[in-house]
């Protein structure tokens, strides 16, 4: 796999540089970065194969070969969970990999992925900022399955709603799920039914809702 822009691989070098095989550099880098590659193969190509490894992407003349990033099974996350965080059919790779980066730092234990068959993770390494390495994450396309699993266990299922409870209000257990939906669709009728509780961000002004990623870093920091 191949992930570029100097903060995901500046994370690798801090917190995973068993995963790293090799170093491309396009230009060049300040003394202090280069001394930490230096312990990796070091190829130096031209902007224009820097371009084709990133598939266009803002590379910012670095770029890493690394070993593949390893999703987990949704329920070895749930046995071994207390905070855990489900995206249902957001597709935008920003908001995904937002998500899991605030997911990360404010302490949730894992991150499933549903409503998609696949997920372009070279994308996500470099949105998260390189946390995927650190955070359990899966991807699983029907939500029900888990959602079913999870109604049957002491779990609380907490969704994103317009016309949630306010979060600021609500006492909130150890063991939780928050489920959030598309920005465009939100959750689907089915899945707010099998929630616990709706909850939502409520405005001081007369806005109709945040970006995703945005609400789900409120949300999180008052649930955890």
């Amino acid at each position: 796999m191949i992930v570029y822009g100097k903060q995901p691989i500046i994370y690798l070098l801090q917190k995973k540089p068993n995963l790293i095989r090799k170093i491309f550099l396009s230009k060049k880098v300040d003394k202090n970065l280069f001394q930490k590659l230096r312990k990796f193969p070091i190829q130096h190509i031209d902007n224009r194969t820097a371009q084709s490894l990133s598939k266009g992407g803002n590379h910012q003349g670095i770029l890493a070969e690394i070993d593949e990033v390893e999703l987990q099974e949704y329920r070895k996350i749930l046995d071994t969970s207390n905070f855990v965080v489900i995206l249902h059919s957001i597709t935008d790779i920003g908001n995904i990999g937002s998500i899991i980066r605030t997911s990360y730092s404010l302490g949730v234990d894992g991150v499933i992925i549903t409503g998609l068959k696949s997920l372009k993770l070279d994308g996500v390494v470099r949105t998260s900022a390189g946390a995927i390495f650190s955070l359990d994450v899966a991807l699983y396309p029907n939500i029900y399955d888990i959602l079913n699993e999870l109604k049957q266990s002491d779990w609380n299922l907490f969704g994103a709603t317009l016309s949630g409870e306010d979060i600021r209000k609500m006492d909130i257990p150890n063991r939780k799920v928050l489920i959030l939906g598309s920005e465009g669709e939100g959750l689907p009728n089915r899945v707010v039914k099998l929630l616990d509780r709706e909850v939502t961000i409520k405005m001081d002004r007369d806005f109709d809702s945040l970006n995703v990623a945005v609400a789900s870093a409120i949300l999180i920091d008052r649930m955890r």
